[in-house]
């Protein structure tokens, strides 16, 4: 239940956040088994070494824990002009010069088209469980609807598909990955209605063709980036500058989009493909900057906005949160509009669209630091209507990307509120990744030291959340398996595991010390206990005094502790 009261020095409005607090002092309560790993002492980052919090713990996933790779169509194919493919918004955007780093584009891109067969020995050399990928709308659909069916998109995809399935890797297909048919933009884009019907046509057809061997579907991809980079900042396709307005308008069908194609699996398909739907969110995790209550709800109100904008319509009571509600209104009516900025959802479509969610993707890159800040009434925005400051503390670790700062503990804290916010629902961690800036040289950075500190650092906080917290995690996916184009960045900004040449028409795929390290993590599925801190004690028949029965041997069980490895005899 929701409640607000005003708070001074300025107007803002609160909730119930009980469970917010919690999160924030869980990390001094409980008592962690941790070991020395990577870096002097257990730690992995200078900047962070709270002994409670920071040192890595050993420890395993379960055994059905799945591990992967992810991916995406326009980052990787190429082939943008081939086999009958329609356009998309990024081929519009990013041929207008001046909207990418060096005028770069995905043209060719890794020219994943034509390197199914390499593609997938790199899966197979890490090891991994599955592969996330998402598939070109308009490679099948190229004006985006059923007027026509690109048979050589769809012999595409199931050949990807059957390759992976012979690999024994489970593919894990995303349906929207912002690469929007431009045919669809031309009658535009998500902020018309109508793409309700067509992406539920599209999602129909895929599973149709696919659905007998892919059993988790993506419907969209962060649709909150796609929503203000895209409608709101511009700086992605469609490149709109719409402020306060357009972004509400796209976000809104997106999340009626998702709830049409979850009810027409859940009606025509689950019972005989027995898959699930699911959709990835991406949130930074809100770091109050200090312990004041207008900050801790200055954070709240990031993760609601950011995060609850689409998860609580899908997963709690089919409308927005209560405190995105109360904002935009009271700056919609203190800009001089007689409604909200913010669409509302009809009662019929709020049944319709809560407990869409099979399982709940979630993406992770970095912490910010909030404090409450009362923004101007104008000009509208969406970043204006949270009344607050977010930024990084400038000390902590770097990446390439201006934008992210490395802060594994920001990724358990995360994990942590989605638990307690949507009662701990299945989750597969669908991205997490770090950013390497291209020297001038264009050399590889095969070494990539801060990417295997990244990921060791990550996917051992998710350890904690799964084995000491509780959080429902079922499996992980780095971001991403090759070099790519990184959309505004183009190909300035790498995030791979392994290297690809750019220069070369072979597009040639060079594996990076990441890659090793984490087919390492996968293939230990977590971070086992080395042999060598095993002290063995031998089972043995203790003596058994005034005459009774022989018992069973005893059989160690050992434990990790500050002290050493600690058997208890079982």
């Amino acid at each position: 239940m929701t409640r607000f009261r005003k708070t001074s020095p300025f107007q803002t409005y609160t909730r119930d956040y009980i469970h917010f607090v919690t999160i924030l002092v869980f990390l001094v309560s409980f008592n962690a088994q941790t070991v020395s790993a990577q870096g002097a002492g257990g730690y992995v980052y200078k900047q962070f070494q709270n002994p409670v919090r920071d040192r890595l713990i050993h420890g395993l996933f379960s055994s059905n824990f799945t591990w992967g790779v992810a991916t995406s169509a326009y980052q990787i194919e190429g082939a943008w002009n081939e086999d009958q493919r329609g356009e998309t918004i990024w081929d519009t955007f990013s041929h207008e010069p001046g909207r990418i780093v060096d005028n770069a584009n995905g043209d060719i891109a890794c020219n994943s088209y034509h390197k199914i067969d390499e593609d997938v020995a790199l899966l197979k050399e890490l090891q991994v469980k599955h592969y996330r990928f998402s598939i070109a709308w308009s490679r099948i659909l190229p004006d985006g609807t059923l007027n026509k069916i690109n048979q050589a998109g769809i012999v595409y995809y199931r050949r990807l598909i059957n390759a992976l399935v012979e690999a024994e890797i489970e593919p894990v297909v995303t349906l929207f990955h912002w690469d929007l048919p431009q045919a669809l933009q031309d009658i535009g884009g998500w902020s018309n209605e109508i793409l309700t019907v067509y992406f539920k046509n599209y999602a129909e057809l895929c599973f149709l063709e696919y659905g007998d061997w892919v059993k988790r579907w993506i419907t969209f991809n962060e649709p909150s980036i796609f929503a203000k980079a895209g409608h709101e900042h511009g700086v992605h396709a469609p490149g709109l500058k719409h402020q306060g307005t357009t972004v509400y308008r796209v976000a809104h069908t997106i999340i009626k989009a998702h709830a049409k194609v979850w009810h027409t699996y859940d009606n025509k398909y689950r019972a005989s493909q027995k898959g699930q739907v699911g959709i990835t969110l991406v949130s930074s995790w809100a770091q109050p900057s200090t312990k004041w209550q207008v900050d801790i709800m200055a954070a709240e109100r990031y993760l609601q906005f950011e995060f609850g904008w689409f998860a609580h319509p899908l997963m709690v009571n089919g409308d927005y949160p209560s405190v995105m509600k109360t904002q935009i209104l009271e700056k919609s009516i203190g800009q001089g509009l007689s409604s909200s900025r913010l669409p509302s959802f009809t009662e019929e479509e709020k049944v319709l669209l809560r407990g869409t969610v099979d399982f709940l993707g979630v993406n992770y890159y970095t912490t910010k630091l909030i404090s409450a800040w009362r923004s101007d009434a104008w000009p509208p925005g969406y970043e204006e209507d949270q009344d607050l400051k977010a930024w990084h503390d400038e000390s902590w670790p770097k990446s390439g990307a201006s934008w992210q700062k490395c802060v594994p503990w920001g990724f358990r804290l995360l994990l942590n509120w989605v638990k307690h916010e949507y009662g701990n629902p299945p989750i597969y961690v669908t991205e997490t990744g770090v950013a390497e800036k291209l020297n001038d040289q264009d050399e590889p950075k095969l070494k990539d030291v801060w990417r295997v500190q990244y990921f060791v650092s990550h996917i051992n906080e998710l350890l904690k959340a799964y084995k000491l917290d509780g959080v429902n995690v079922q499996g992980f996916s780095a971001w991403t398996l090759m070099d790519n184009f990184e959309w505004q960045d183009g190909y300035s900004t790498r995030f791979g595991l392994y290297h690809v040449d750019f220069k070369s028409p072979a597009r040639t795929r060079t594996a990076k010390s990441s890659a090793k390290k984490y087919n390492e993590i996968v293939t230990g599925n977590g971070f086992p206990v080395p042999v060598s801190k095993l002290r063995y004690i031998p089972q043995f028949k203790p003596d058994m005094a005034f005459g009774a029965a022989p018992r069973a041997p005893m059989v160690p069980v050992f434990h990790d502790n500050d002290e050493g490895i600690q058997p208890e005899f079982r």
